[in-house]
């Protein structure tokens, strides 16, 4: 055997052991959900019952119905603000207190949740001692993870206005647009796709966040991972998998839905890029 031939074979080994190694573990999650049995690993035959028992739990289904509103509140704010942030960092090398600026709007990346989670906590409860508000509950989850989201959407747009062509910007200010105009028309429609890749991480971190909701729910508002959290302890059911299994289904059919517009939208573009260029 060539020694091509024996590294394309060896790295697609080890890519398809790394495959295995994320997913394996989902596609078991998935196929215990229709397990007959009360208990999670041990099959028994397949059944539908999990799924019909999810109307009936309501802890879990309000548990999962919070986290899905905080996740998309959150993934909203957080391409807003990120894509501010990330706009200001790109387009305005120099102004004051841009290293300050820099070094708070990465903070959270490398920050450890605990810490993070622990100092919102003693803020929150200190302006709460003084105004009376808020009460923890899902604005103050929803304020916690937005902190750590707009981190995250900053980078993933940040990324791409530095590869955009500031060409385009330039020749659109000389025919006549002003600032907002060109941010709208040519700046915006540019970075579309990295604002649905920013909104899709940051719904995800969101949904499944663990230490941030931790310190910051309070009575009456907590998310689906803390529930599950709380049930791993005294040991789950089936019933929890299938609720995964749900969750799973409807990320993938957003994430499909958005690579397919995505990828339209990228079509879109080249053939109109084309054609200027034949013009």
């Amino acid at each position: 055997m060539r020694a091509a031939d024996f590294n394309r074979w060896f790295a697609r080994g080890w890519l398809s052991l790394g495959y295995l190694f994320l997913y394996l573990p989902i596609v078991a999650l998935v196929v215990y959900s229709f397990n007959d049995s009360p208990i999670p690993n041990l099959w028994r035959g397949f059944s539908l019952k999990w799924y019909a028992a999810l109307k009936g739990d309501e802890e879990l289904i309000g548990g999962l119905v919070l986290s899905l509103k905080i996740a998309f509140l959150t993934a909203c704010g957080s391409v807003v603000l990120g894509s501010f942030v990330a706009y200001a960092l790109v387009k305005y090398r120099r102004f004051s207190g841009r290293t300050l600026f820099i070094g708070m709007a990465n903070a959270p990346l490398v920050m450890p949740e605990v810490v993070v989670g622990l100092s919102l906590l003693l803020m929150l409860v200190s302006v709460q001692r003084a105004i009376g508000l808020p009460e923890r509950g899902l604005l103050t989850i929803w304020l916690g993870h937005l902190l750590l989201g707009v981190a995250y959407a900053a980078v993933v747009v940040q990324a791409r206005l530095k590869a955009l062509n500031p060409q385009l910007e330039e020749a659109a200010m000389d025919l006549g647009a002003r600032p907002h105009q060109v941010f709208w028309l040519i700046t915006l429609p540019m970075i579309a796709q990295s604002l649905v890749s920013a909104w899709l991480l940051t719904f995800t971190l969101s949904l499944d966040d663990v230490v941030l909701s931790a310190f910051l729910s309070g009575p009456g508002a907590t998310t689906m991972p803390l529930v599950i959290f709380s049930r791993a302890r005294l040991g789950l059911n089936p019933g929890v998998n299938a609720v995964a299994t749900l969750m799973i289904v409807v990320v993938a059919l957003g994430v499909l839905a958005a690579s397919y517009a995505i990828a339209r939208a990228e079509r879109q573009r080249t053939r109109e890029q084309a054609a200027a260029d034949r013009a």
